[in-house]
C-alpha cells in the first residue's frame, strides 16, 4: 500500500521533531544520539507492526500504515543518502593530518574489510545452508563500519583526536571497500556463480581506481569552477551539493566503479583546495551548511532504518541468534588480528606511526555497524534475483549483528573511553593548559576591575566577582607544572607550531580581504601547514626545511622556464615569476606582523628566552627571504614597486571597510549609506585585483650593459645578446650543471653568487658574483664539463645564453674571446693564490666552504681560500 503526499510530508515532520527532542535527551540520558535513534525506531516499527495488527482503530490504523509503509527503500538510502554522508565525512576530515596516518588507515579500512569478510564467510559456510558466497556477501555487509555513534561520543568526552581521525578515516574509506565487495558478490549470488577469486580482485581493483580518477577529476574542475561564481556563497554551497550526486551516478551507472570512492575522493579534494579556493567566510558558511545537512540525513537514515528492523527480524529463530553469536566473534576476531597482528608489524618497520594499545582496544570495540549495514540488508530483500532463504538469511544477520553493536558496544563504549584513560589530555597539554588558564584568569581579572570602575559598580558586588576569580588564579598557579613538565626543546617546538599557526591564520585573514591571489593563498597555505607538520614531527629542524621550501621554485615554475629556454614560451614563466613576487612580498609582511605576536602573546606563556630562539629561527627564514626579494626587487625593480603599491591600496580597502564597520555598529552611519560605501570599496577591490603585467625580458639591455666582459660591444649585437639570453632562477644549494655533461650554454651571473669547483681533484670553490660569467671554457674546446661542477650559493638570476648564439656572438666580436681569456688567467691565478692583476680583477671573488645555503658576501682585497666541505 502506497501512503499519499500529505500523509509522507507529515509523517516526515513529525519524524524530524522526534529526531530534534532525542538530541538534548541523549545528553541527559548520557548515550549517544545515533543509538537513541536506533532504539526509538525499532520501537517506532515495532509498535506500529504491533498496532494495526491489535487495535482496529481508522486513525490509529491509518498512522501505523504511514509508518509501516514509508516510501522508502534501499534505493532511497543508497542514492539520495549514502553520496551526501560519504562527502560530508570526507569533507570534514583534516586531510594533512590524515594522510600521517595514511597507512593505519588503509590497513583498517581495506585489508580489515577484505579479513572480516573472509573470516565471517568461512566461519557461517560449515553451520549455516547458504552457499559460500552468500556468507561472504553478509560478511561484506557487516564488514562497514558506521562513525557517527563513535565520533560523537569521542567529542562528548573528549577524547583524543588522532584516536577519532583514525576512526573517522577508517570508516570513510572502508565503507566503499565494503561496498564494492558486497556489489561484486552480489552479482555472483544473483547469476547463480561461484566465487572467482582473480575476477573479484581485479573488479574491485578497476573499481577503486576509477572511482579516485573520477572523483578527483571532478572535484578539481568544480574548484576551478568556484572563482567564476563571483564569491556568491549560496551558489558555490549549491555546486558542492550538486558534487557528490555526480561523481557517485557517473561512476556507478556508467563506469560501473565505486561511486562511494568517488564521492569519498572528491569530498577530500575540497578539504584539501577548499581553504585556498573559498573565501573564509564562504568556507566557513560551507561548513556550517553540510553539516546541517549532514545531521538531517544521518539522522533520518537510522530512524527509517531502524523502523524496518522488526520487519527485517519477522520469523527469526534461536538457531538464527547463535549465527549472529557467530557473526559476532568472527568479526571481533578478524578486527582484532589486524589492529594487534598487522598493525604492529607495519610499525616496527617503519610504514606507519604508533598507535598506543589503549586506542586499539577502543577502535576493536567501537567498530560499530548503523544504517550502511540496514541499507545493503534492506536491498538484497529488494532483489528479486536473490532466492527467498538467502533474503531471509542475510536480513536477520545483519539487523542483529547491527542491534548488538549498538546496543552492547555502543552503550558502553563511553566508559571504556574513559577507563582507559583517552579523554585526558597529555601531560604537556596538561601544563600548557595549566599556564593558558592561569595567565588568562589573571588578565580577564584585571579587565573586569577596569570595567567595574568605569562602570561604577558597588564595591560589594566587584569584590564579590573579583575573589572567585582571585581563588580560581591560586587553584591554577598550584597546579601549574609547565616550567618542569615541559623542558625548553618542546617549548621551541610548541613556540614554532603556534607561530606557523598564527601565520596561516593572518593568510586566511589576508584572503578574505584580497588581498592575495587563490593561487598564492593555496601555495602559502600549504607550506604554512607544513611547517607545522614539520616542527610537530622533527621540531626545529622539521620546521626550517619546511620554510626552506616554501622558497623553492616549484615544479610548475621548473616547467615554465624550461618552456622559456627550449620554445620561447614566455608567458607561463612571466605568470609564474609574478606569482614567485606576490609569495615572496606577502610572506615578508606576514613575517613582519608577527613580530608583535610574539612579544604580545606567545612571550607571557612560554618564557622570554624560548620566545628569543624561536625568534631567531624565524629570523634565520626571513634573512634567506629577503635574499630571495632582493634579487627580484634588482632586477625588476618597476613591478616589485607596482606589487608593493597594489598591496598597501588592498590594506588600505580593508582599513576602510574596518572603519565603516565600526561607525556602522555605533549606528552613525545607517543600513543603506552602509551598504553603498561597501558596494563603492567592492568596485576599488576589483579595478585593484586586476593582474599585473609582468614582461620577464624588462631590464635585459641594461643588465647585459653592467657586465664588463661586453663592454663596448655595438648596439646592435648588444641588442641581439638581449633578445638571446633566457632567463633562469636558481636557489641556494641547486646545481647548474655537472661534470661530464654535454657543454651547451653559457652563464651570465645577473644577480646572486654562484659556486664553482673546477674539477673533480680539487678541493676549493671559487664563488663568482654578480658579473661574472661561467660555463664558456668548454664551449671553447669543444669539450664536455669538466669533472667540477657549479651550484647556487645564493639567490640567483642567471642570463643563459645557449651554445650557437655564443659561438655566433665571438664570431661577431673576438675580442670577447680575449677578454673572457684574461678572466679566466686571472681566475687561475687567484686559485694558485698568485694576487691577479689588470682590470679584469674581481676584489669580491672569494672561496668559501659550501653547504648548500647562501654565504655572506664579504668583499676582500684578492681572493681568500677555505677547503670545500665536500
Amino acid at each position: 500500500m502506497l501512503t499519499s503526499l500529505p500523509d509522507t510530508l507529515l509523517a516526515t515532520a513529525l519524524l524530524l521533531i522526534v529526531i530534534s527532542a532525542i538530541q538534548p535527551l541523549a545528553s541527559r540520558l548520557m548515550l549517544s544520539s545515533t543509538v537513541l535513534l536506533a532504539v526509538v525506531g525499532v520501537l517506532l516499527g515495532g509498535g506500529a507492526t504491533l498496532v494495526l495488527n491489535t487495535f482496529h482503530t481508522q486513525a490509529v490504523d491509518d498512522a501505523a500504515k504511514v509508518l509501516l509503509h514509508f516510501p522508502i527503500n534501499a534505493e532511497v538510502f543508497l542514492y539520495l543518502f549514502l553520496p551526501l554522508l560519504v562527502f560530508h565525512g570526507s569533507l570534514s576530515i583534516d586531510v594533512r593530518r590524515l594522510a600521517r596516518d595514511a597507512t593505519p588507515v588503509l590497513v583498517m579500512a581495506v585489508v580489515a574489510v577484505l579479513v572480516t569478510t573472509a573470516a565471517i564467510g568461512f566461519a557461517l559456510a560449515p553451520i549455516a545452508e547458504v552457499p559460500l558466497t552468500v556468507c561472504l556477501m553478509l560478511g561484506a555487509i557487516v564488514a562497514t563500519t558506521d562513525p557517527s555513534a563513535v565520533v560523537g561520543i569521542f567529542r562528548e568526552i573528549g577524547a583524543n583526536s588522532r584516536l577519532t581521525r583514525l576512526v573517522e578515516g577508517e570508516s570513510l574509506l572502508n565503507d566503499a571497500a565494503a561496498i564494492s565487495i558486497f556489489t561484486i558478490l552480489l552479482a555472483q549470488v544473483v547469476n547463480h556463480q561461484p566465487v572467482d577469486a582473480t575476477g573479484a580482485v581485479s573488479n574491485f581493483v578497476f573499481s577503486f581506481a576509477g572511482g579516485i580518477a573520477v572523483g578527483f577529476v571532478l572535484a578539481r574542475l568544480m574548484v576551478a569552477a568556484v572563482p567564476l561564481l563571483g564569491g556568491n556563497r549560496t551558489a558555490e554551497v549549491t555546486l558542492t551539493l550538486a558534487l557528490p550526486y555526480v561523481a557517485y551516478i557517473v561512476c556507478h551507472q556508467f563506469l560501473h566503479s565505486s561511486g562511494v570512492v568517488a564521492a569519498a575522493v572528491a569530498g577530500l579534494t575540497v578539504s584539501a583546495m577548499g581553504p585556498s579556493t573559498f573565501r573564509p567566510q564562504s568556507w566557513q558558511f560551507l561548513q556550517d551548511v553540510w553539516a546541517q545537512l549532514s545531521f538531517w540525513s544521518s539522522s533520518m537514515v537510522f530512524i527509517l532504518a531502524s523502523m524496518l528492523v522488526p520487519k527485517l527480524l519477522l520469523g527469526a529463530t534461536q538457531w538464527d541468534a547463535v549465527l549472529v553469536g557467530v557473526v559476532v566473534i568472527a568479526a571481533m576476531a578478524a578486527r582484532a588480528a589486524v589492529l594487534f597482528g598487522i598493525l604492529p608489524l607495519l610499525e616496527r618497520t617503519k610504514l606507519a606511526q604508533r598507535v598506543p594499545t589503549p586506542a586499539k582496544a577502543t577502535m576493536l570495540w567501537g567498530g560499530l555497524r548503523g544504517a550502511i549495514t540496514l541499507a545493503l540488508a534492506l536491498s538484497v530483500t529488494e532483489n528479486y534475483g536473490v532466492p527467498a532463504n538467502v533474503q531471509r538469511f542475510v536480513a536477520i544477520l545483519a539487523t542483529g549483528y547491527v542491534l548488538f553493536t549498538l546496543l552492547v558496544n555502543g552503550t558502553t563504549l563511553r566508559w571504556l573511553v574513559r577507563a582507559l584513560k583517552l579523554d585526558h589530555l597529555s601531560a604537556s597539554d596538561q601544563a600548557l593548559r595549566n599556564q593558558v588558564v592561569a595567565i588568562g584568569l589573571g588578565e580577564v581579572r584585571d579587565k573586569m576591575r577596569q570595567t567595574a570602575a568605569e562602570f561604577g559598580f558597588s564595591a560589594p558586588a566587584s569584590s564579590h566577582a573579583l575573589e572567585s576569580y582571585d581563588r580560581r588564579i591560586k587553584m591554577e598557579t598550584a597546579a601549574n607544572t609547565f616550567d618542569t613538565a615541559i623542558g625548553d626543546r618542546e617549548r621551541v617546538t610548541l613556540g614554532l607550531i603556534t607561530f606557523a599557526s598564527q601565520e596561516r591564520s593572518v593568510l586566511l585573514e589576508m584572503f578574505e580581504d584580497q588581498v592575495l591571489s587563490r593561487r598564492v593563498m593555496e601555495n602559502l597555505l600549504w607550506t604554512a601547514e607544513s611547517m607545522i607538520d614539520g616542527a610537530r614531527a622533527e621540531g626545529r629542524y622539521g620546521y626550517i626545511q619546511a620554510a626552506r621550501r616554501r622558497l623553492q621554485p616549484t615544479m610548475r615554475f621548473v616547467f615554465a622556464q624550461w618552456l622559456h629556454k627550449k620554445f620561447r614560451i614566455d608567458t607561463p614563466l612571466m605568470h609564474c615569476m609574478a606569482e614567485r613576487f606576490e609569495t615572496l612580498l606577502l610572506t615578508h609582511l606576514v613575517s613582519v606582523s608577527m613580530s608583535r605576536f610574539m612579544h604580545r602573546r606567545m612571550e607571557p606563556v612560554l618564557g622570554q628566552r624560548v620566545t628569543e630562539v624561536v625568534g631567531d629561527i624565524v629570523g634565520r627564514r626571513e634573512d634567506l627571504l629577503q635574499d630571495a626579494m632582493d634579487v627580484l626587487r634588482l632586477q625588476y625593480p618597476g613591478y616589485a614597486e607596482a606589487l608593493e603599491s597594489r598591496m598597501l591600496r588592498q590594506i588600505g580597502l580593508r582599513m576602510e571597510a574596518e572603519e565603516y564597520a565600526g561607525l556602522r555598529r555605533e549606528s552613525l552611519i545607517g543600513e543603506e549609506l552602509h551598504e553603498e560605501l561597501m558596494r563603492g570599496l567592492d568596485m576599488l577591490r576589483k579595478q585593484i585585483s586586476r593582474p599585473l603585467q609582468f614582461n620577464i625580458q624588462s631590464g635585459i639591455d641594461n643588465r647585459i650593459k653592467e657586465f664588463e666582459v661586453f663592454s663596448g660591444l655595438q648596439d646592435a649585437l648588444m641588442h641581439d645578446l638581449a633578445m638571446s639570453v633566457s632567463t633562469r632562477f636558481v636557489v641556494p644549494g641547486e646545481r647548474i650543471y655537472r661534470g661530464g655533461q654535454k657543454a651547451n650554454s653559457v652563464f651570465l651571473i645577473s644577480r646572486g653568487m654562484v659556486a664553482v669547483k673546477p674539477g673533480a681533484s680539487s678541493t676549493e670553490e671559487v664563488v663568482l658574483g654578480t658579473g661574472e660569467f661561467f660555463g664558456e671554457r668548454e664551449l671553447l674546446d669543444s669539450r664536455p664539463r669538466r669533472a667540477g661542477r657549479a651550484r647556487a650559493a645564493s639567490f640567483c638570476h642567471l642570463l643563459e645564453l645557449n651554445a650557437a648564439d655564443f659561438l655566433r656572438l665571438l664570431h661577431e666580436a673576438p675580442e670577447i674571446a680575449v677578454r673572457m681569456e684574461r678572466i679566466a688567467m686571472n681566475r687561475q691565478q687567484a686559485a694558485a693564490g698568485t694576487p691577479a692583476t689588470g682590470p679584469e680583477s674581481r676584489e669580491y671573488m672569494k672561496l668559501v666552504t659550501f653547504e648548500g645555503a647562501a654565504q655572506p658576501a664579504v668583499p676582500a682585497q684578492g681572493v681568500e681560500t677555505r677547503a670545500s666541505a665536500e
